[in-house]
């Protein structure tokens, strides 16, 4: 009996609004980078809710109210609730509150949203290692003091549950990409020498599983799982969320992701699908096929591995980098040698 090929990318015979009821839309690299809007982003996601689709935007940013990120959105042209804006903070406040007594101190270092959250679960925020507060939670705040981050190694030094709403070492922002909280949170590590008990963002699936819960609000059933899409551009957070919770993904090429990531991703990091941009929510997605040995086919595009090169029929065709990531992970999961460093340079419009 021969072998069962290797699967990989899926694929659907109908547009990605259509085969998933519920989308898990992240916002920095997808929708916006910074103040400025993503091309397509607005058009493809009014088009997809058109089609029956409920978007919720998930995003790692713990600094912004709920309503600020809609506002924000409604200036794309986008008809956003702040109910459909799950951030870092919202998640936190939920799993801080499941994790303490009822009105128990929590030292808090983070904007006024997450400190808003956390009061909104009827808990004392407190600022000060010295009120001894029976947990702390941290996320990203641009005005985040030195002195700020001690009192929450000081207080985690002295037993306080540490959380916090994300673990990004980086953010993208308008002129580039910047620290994210995961860099000042590995401050409070190296400090304490203690690590965070839970994280409210991605990789973790918390976020997502939230997300799905909120979106059916109080006494309805949630979209199945399966139902259920992850819309990223980072692999490493938003892919590997989905990886985690089961839930299947999109990556895009929008934001941190790039052909050569995806083509070198490890199992765990691996889309179900792979996309240029937004557009995607409103196609069919061709699934790759495996030709025998390491060769793939996506539509008209080919890739395969010979002698640990890595060659594709056409480096401008989304179809050609589908089926040359297929073909690199199967190199890879085979122990197969691919010289990295003679990837197809892919450069899609």
């Amino acid at each position: 009996m021969s072998e069962a090929a290797p699967e990989y990318l899926k694929g659907t015979d109908r547009p990605l609004a259509e085969a998933y009821g519920l989308a898990l839309l992240d916002l920095d690299g997808v929708v916006y980078r910074g103040k400025l809007p993503v091309a397509h982003a607005a058009g493809s996601i009014r088009a997809a809710e058109a089609a029956g689709m409920t978007i919720e935007y998930t995003t790692n940013n713990s600094s912004r109210f709920q309503h600020v990120v809609a506002d924000q959105l409604k200036g794309f042209g986008l008809d956003v609730g702040p109910w459909q804006v799950i951030t870092s903070s919202v998640v936190a406040a939920r799993m801080v509150a499941r994790a303490v007594p009822a009105g128990a101190r929590v030292l808090v270092l983070g904007a006024e949203h997450l400190r808003e959250e956390i009061a909104g679960q009827g808990l004392a925020v407190v600022d000060s290692a010295q009120d001894a507060p029976a947990a702390a939670v941290q996320g990203w705040y641009p005005e985040m003091t030195w002195g700020q981050m001690a009192q929450v190694a000081f207080a985690v030094e002295h037993g306080a549950t540490y959380f916090v709403t994300n673990r990004d070492l980086t953010i993208p922002r308008e002129l580039g990409i910047a620290p994210g909280c995961g860099s000042m949170i590995q401050a409070v590590v190296n400090a304490a020498g203690v690590e965070p008990v839970a994280s409210a963002g991605k990789p973790e699936p918390a976020m997502y599983d939230e997300a799905r819960l909120l979106a059916a609000g109080d006494g309805r059933e949630p979209v199945a799982r399966e139902r259920c899409l992850a819309i990223g551009d980072r692999l490493d957070t938003d892919i590997e969320a989905g990886n985690r919770g089961g839930y299947d993904s999109l990556a895009v090429l929008t934001g941190v992701t790039n052909p050569r990531e995806l083509m070198l991703a490890p199992a765990h990091l691996r889309p179900s699908f792979v996309a240029p941009d937004l557009r995607a929510l409103n196609e069919p997605m061709p699934q790759p096929a495996h030709a025998g040995g390491t060769r793939w086919t996506c539509g008209a595009a080919w890739a395969e591995v010979t002698d640990g090169m890595l060659t594709a029929s056409d480096a401008t065709d989304v179809d050609a980098l589908r089926a040359a990531c297929c073909a690199a992970w199967q190199a890879a999961d085979e122990g197969l040698a691919l010289d990295v460093d003679a990837l197809p340079g892919f450069t899609l419009d």
